[in-house]
Parts: structure tokens; C-alpha cells; sequence
């Protein structure tokens, strides 16, 4: 099976991949020489923070080079080891969209979510998440043009996997963090991850038109690696989202348990994988368990019921 590999992804970047949990090729950071130090494009969670390092130390440079942290949203594994970069770099900032950046600077209401599920495995997926001070912080709401050193580029809103996600437009790349998909392998089409608790299927689909409408040679995937920016990606995508909303959708239709949603939901997700590209489902599940994606779309359909049901009361229709 191949996968994309930490190296060069551009003439202006480079991919350090994180050995999330050990693994190669699950989740990456980009790294950008901007003539005023370097920025990073997510910066992963404390848990992989000595394979951040080592990946600047392999290109000659280290954090203390870093001057910029572009945060396509808060979720633990993109920016988890943001405080504590910033702790040890004074001259570096943040840039976060603005309905996430409360939990940067006190997340402990995002830790204390996130210990729900993970429990007593946080320590070891996640590792720290520090604080980081508000006068440190870029806050974006998107559309807001980025000068960073001799780079140009822009902020771009493109919620629908989380509220708060940017996307970064950098010289000729496009860092798309989630909303981009996942993609492990060149074969595979990508799929998207929906967590909880924010997924938002027409969100989605909207910012993924403003994304392809982009001019952009490249799309910066955080799940994982480079790949050309081309309407295939894109297409892609969008088909597997529905068909996977399709799967949660008829299974609480159909009055079935959670655990059996689930059960459906990984056999077709695995077989896909498995037939694109063999061995794919077992790294997969590193980036986003298939268990984690059904309760987002469940939730999603959930509160669209619930705004169904209001909409039809209010025109007198139910």
C-alpha cells in the first residue's frame, strides 16, 4: 500500500508526518519557510510533539524557527500541542478562527469533553493541550488576507466538519485541515470524518464549492498528504459523504440500536477501503474510527429532524 511520505509537497512546503500512535502517514503538519521563520499548518496533538520536532530537525530547523501557527480548527489532534509550542517559542502566534479560540485560551471545557470518550486513554492519544494567552492569538472569521513574511494568502471559512474551520490559501496550496477529507492513499476516494459535535452536511457541501473554485496547483490534506487540486477530489468526496449520511440515515429510520448503525456503517466503509487499496482499513481507523463518524451523522440527523418538525409546525404543515 503506498502513502503519501513526510517530505517535500511543494516548492514552498513540506509535510512532516506525525507517526500518530505510531503510525505512518495518519496525520500530518506543513511546514512553510516565509522568510520571516517558519509556519506551521496544524500542529497535531502533544502526544506526537517530539515527532514534530524531529521532523523540523531533519530540514535543519527547529521550533524555535517557528513564527506563525495556522490552526485549521482546535480539535486535539490538529491543535493540541499549539500552547505548548507557543509556551516555548515566545515570538511565535496563533491564527484560529474565531468561534474556536475561547477554547485555546482556556481549554478545559474542550479537554473535559473530549475525557467523555477517550477517558483514561487522553494521556496517551492526546497528550497535553496548554493554554494559550489571548494576546497571542490571530482571530479570523474568514476572508481575511494573510501576510506572513514574503507569503500571501487568505483565510477561508469552511465549516460543515466543525463551526470553526479554516482553510488556508498559501501561495499555490490549499491547507483544507477536515473538510477536505480524508485520503490516505492515492487510490482511495476520499471520505469525510464527522465527528461530533458539529457536522454540517450542507455546510460542508458549500465550503467544499468554495474550495474547488479555488486557484490552487494543491490540496494539503491533515489525514493525509498532498494531492491535486482537481474536481476528481472534490467529486469524490461529496459522493462519499452522502452515501455514508445515507447509512446512518436509514439506520435510525429503521429504529436500529446504535451498535448496530455502527456495525453496518464499518462493513461498508471497510470494504470500500479494502478494495481500493488493501490493508487500508486498519490505518484508517487511526485517522477517524468509524464509530466516532456515526455519532456525528446520528446527531446531525437528530437536530434535522428536530428542525423538520419545528419548520412544519410553525407553516402549519404537521
Amino acid at each position: 500500500m503506498s502513502a503519501p511520505t513526510a517530505g517535500l509537497a511543494t516548492p514552498d512546503a513540506w509535510v512532516i508526518d506525525l507517526h500518530f500512535q505510531d503510525q505512518p502517514g495518519v496525520i500530518a503538519s506543513y511546514v512553510l519557510d516565509t522568510g520571516d521563520g517558519l509556519a506551521l499548518v496544524d500542529v497535531g496533538p502533544g502526544s506526537t510533539l517530539g515527532a514534530l520536532e524531529a521532523g523540523l530537525s531533519e530540514r535543519g530547523a527547529s521550533l524555535s524557527d517557528v513564527r506563525h501557527v495556522l490552526l485549521t480548527h482546535i480539535h486535539l489532534d490538529h491543535a493540541g500541542a499549539a500552547g505548548t509550542v507557543l509556551e516555548r517559542v515566545p515570538r511565535a502566534r496563533a491564527y484560529v478562527h474565531e468561534r474556536g479560540a475561547a477554547h485555546l485560551s482556556r481549554p478545559s471545557r474542550l479537554l473535559a469533553s473530549a475525557a467523555q470518550i477517550y477517558g483514561d486513554q487522553m494521556e496517551r492519544l492526546w497528550g497535553e493541550m496548554r493554554p494559550i494567552d489571548q494576546g497571542r492569538l490571530t482571530v479570523l472569521s474568514g476572508g481575511e488576507g494573510l501576510r506572513l513574511g514574503h507569503l500571501e494568502g487568505e483565510a477561508l471559512y469552511t465549516p460543515g466538519h466543525a463551526v470553526h474551520h479554516l482553510a488556508y490559501h498559501l501561495g499555490d496550496d490549499l491547507f483544507v485541515g477536515d473538510v477536505g477529507g480524508i485520503r490516505l492513499d492515492a487510490r482511495q476516494t476520499p471520505r469525510a470524518p464527522t465527528p461530533p459535535p458539529d457536522i454540517d452536511l450542507p455546510a460542508w457541501r458549500r465550503s467544499v464549492e468554495v474550495l474547488r473554485a479555488r486557484d490552487a496547483r494543491t490540496l494539503a490534506l491533515a489525514h493525509f498528504g498532498t494531492f491535486r487540486q482537481e474536481a476528481a477530489h472534490w467529486d469524490g468526496l461529496l459522493s462519499t459523504l452522502d452515501q455514508d449520511a445515507a447509512v446512518v440515515r436509514e439506520g435510525l429510520e429503521a429504529g436500529q440500536a446504535p451498535e448496530e448503525i455502527t456495525e453496518r456503517f464499518t462493513e461498508h466503509l471497510f470494504a470500500d477501503l479494502e478494495a481500493e487499496a488493501p490493508g487500508l482499513p486498519g490505518r484508517f481507523g487511526f485517522a477517524c474510527p468509524p464509530w466516532m463518524s456515526v455519532q456525528g451523522l446520528a446527531r446531525y440527523w437528530g437536530r434535522a429532524a428536530v428542525r423538520g418538525g419545528a419548520e412544519r409546525r410553525q407553516d402549519g404543515t404537521d
